[in-house]
């Protein structure tokens, strides 16, 4: 084990060992590995300060400052981690336990507290060997990602301090490598985010006593048919510059939109899922309500459609497709429980994409990059709005398969190999150079 490997996996592990669970009615203290992550970068030259607006949930900001001429770059990551029980582990989930084959178990060995320590012991790296870039080097580790409820992390840390402003950004999001059904590897580089927009359908009907059904219209069969219509919630395809820069990598040329991502879809297990949720707005149901007692049958149901949204989508978008979805027939009513939160990219042309694949040739790997939408959320969508043009999630894997980082991801078990701990450091090293030397 070489002394880089040894330094970046002494940091994951007591990262991961901080308890850091973020969610509803969890307490979480991000301070601890924040403070941690400071002192050490702190020893390796770094100026670093911790910003907190509630003092148990700090962020760190650490910058290598630029001598003019070049863009300045961020790593990014965040420091809290979705819940774990330890019943559904093999080993415990604050534990980070390394097996004999090289694995690190543990929450947040892929979301993201791996990336969260390369970025670390890169920048330390880059500081004791006296790199001096043109561009300022951030390293931006937040709190509150993982529900942002409390709003301490990314979106008020870049309100408080209008000086954090990097040019570009490398976060979470991508990395995974995928050998296609067609003979061909790709490397996924996360360049954007779908957005929401929830929405309340409510069947309306008539009360009625429950002992006879047939009186009245009890809402909740009314609701159950338009359940029927709505289905899982997959989405008609729709156009989109973000899609169609990934299918291009994967189809070529087109004239089907819903047969290229049926066929883009098949090249490889994590596509099948991710592509055709990116095809247009999803409406997922998930929270339902009904009766408030069993003897009443309600006058009113509802479903809320957990709503994912394509950048460049409207609220009259939406609507238009939530009505075509449930069709006529059955009478309901729509609300809007929370506001449209949009979906962000950046352009896959620029380069910072270009400088990613030049750093990837250089160490051996002739890997596709692809372009995808994240079908969820990262705190890159604030970096964005903020004015930070171009924000990707990206670091490489190798030793950890798709398939593996995958399943990881808020599930049990989670798990990376130690090997791309040490590939990821010697990325963002390479990476810092080509862009900012």
């Amino acid at each position: 084990m070489t002394p880089l490997l040894e330094e970046v996996l002494e940091v994951t592990r007591a990262l991961i060992r901080f308890d850091t669970s973020n969610a509803p009615g969890l307490d979480a203290h991000e301070t601890g590995p924040a403070t941690y992550l400071r002192d050490y970068l702190a020893g390796a030259g770094v100026d670093c300060e911790l910003v907190a607006r509630d003092p148990r949930r700090a962020n760190l900001v650490a910058r290598i400052p630029g001598t003019g001429g070049a863009p300045s770059l961020a790593f990014v990551g965040h420091l809290d981690v979705v819940p774990a029980d330890p019943r559904d582990w093999t080993h415990p989930p604050f534990a980070a336990v390394v097996d004999e084959g090289g694995w690190l178990w543990g929450r947040g060995a892929i979301d993201m507290k791996n990336e969260v320590a390369a970025r670390a012991v890169a920048m330390a790296e880059l500081a004791r060997t006296g790199f001096r870039p043109r561009g300022d080097l951030w390293l931006i580790a937040v709190a509150d990602e993982e529900d942002g409820m409390a709003d301490v992390g990314m979106r008020w840390l870049l309100e408080a301090r209008p000086d954090v402003r990097p040019d570009l950004a490398i976060n979470e999001g991508g990395g995974e490598r995928l050998p296609l059904a067609d003979g061909r590897v790709v490397q996924t580089v996360s360049v954007g985010e779908k957005g929401t927009y929830p929405v309340r359908v409510v069947a309306v009907g008539e009360a009625g006593h429950a002992s006879t059904p047939d009186v009245g219209a009890n809402a909740v069969p009314l609701l159950g048919e338009l359940l029927r219509r709505v289905g899982l919630g997959m989405p008609t395809p729709q156009e989109s510059p973000h899609v169609d820069a990934m299918l291009s990598v994967l189809v070529g040329s087109y004239a089907d939109r819903a047969a290229a991502l049926r066929e883009a879809a098949a090249l490889h297990p994590v596509l099948a899922h991710s592509i055709p949720a990116l095809g247009g707005t999803t409406m997922a149901p998930t929270l339902l309500n009904g009766s408030v007692k069993r003897n009443v049958m309600p006058a009113r149901a509802s479903v809320e459609l957990d709503c994912r949204i394509l950048p460049g989508t409207t609220e009259a978008d939406v609507e238009r497709a939530v009505r075509s979805r449930l069709g006529a027939g059955v009478p309901y009513e729509l609300e809007w429980p929370e506001p449209l939160i949009a979906g962000s990219a950046s352009s896959p042309s620029t380069e910072l994409m270009a400088a990613i694949a030049r750093v990837l040739a250089a160490s051996g790997d002739d890997a596709e990059l692809l372009p995808m939408l994240c079908t969820g959320f990262t705190d890159s969508v604030y970096l964005r709005e903020a004015g930070t043009p171009t924000a990707y999630g990206f670091s490489p894997f190798r030793a950890t398969s798709a398939e593996v980082l995958t399943a990881g991801f808020h599930n049990a078990d989670e798990r990376v190999h130690v090997d791309d701990l040490l590939l990821s450091v010697e990325f963002h090293v390479a990476l810092a150079r080509e862009l900012l030397a």
